[in-house]
């Protein structure tokens, strides 16, 4: 499973996941900083990625488009890229069943 990091999320998440999720990439990493929210979506369609975001908004996208792509959402308030990060290894194999089960389009992790 590949992860497209939304904006306000560091790019060095890429390195620090790597090996639970490699190939994953940074909307900056796409010519695509300060895009506007569908853009963003579309990438994530566009390269195959699941979309980790901190931003709400994807929940109301994912409702009315559906998946893919499937929308990851950090709720983790104010904390640090390992902070992130150590989220994300927590949930690694909730993730997995997330991606493969058809129903849900959006994954709350905090």
């Amino acid at each position: 499973m590949r992860l497209l990091f939304d904006e306000p999320l560091a790019e060095k998440l890429i390195d620090l996941l790597d090996d639970l999720f490699p190939g994953s990439l940074h909307v900056r990493q796409l010519g695509a900083g300060g895009a506007p929210d569908p853009v963003v979506w579309q990438l994530a369609r566009e390269h195959e990625c699941v979309l980790v975001t901190k931003d709400e908004d994807f929940h109301r996208l994912s409702i009315a488009r559906g998946a893919p792509p499937k929308v990851v959402w950090i709720r983790l308030g104010n904390c640090t890229t390992q902070d992130v990060a150590d989220a994300l290894r927590r949930r690694h194999q909730s993730m997995l069943r997330f991606v493969r089960q058809d129903e849900a389009t959006f994954l709350v992790l905090g």
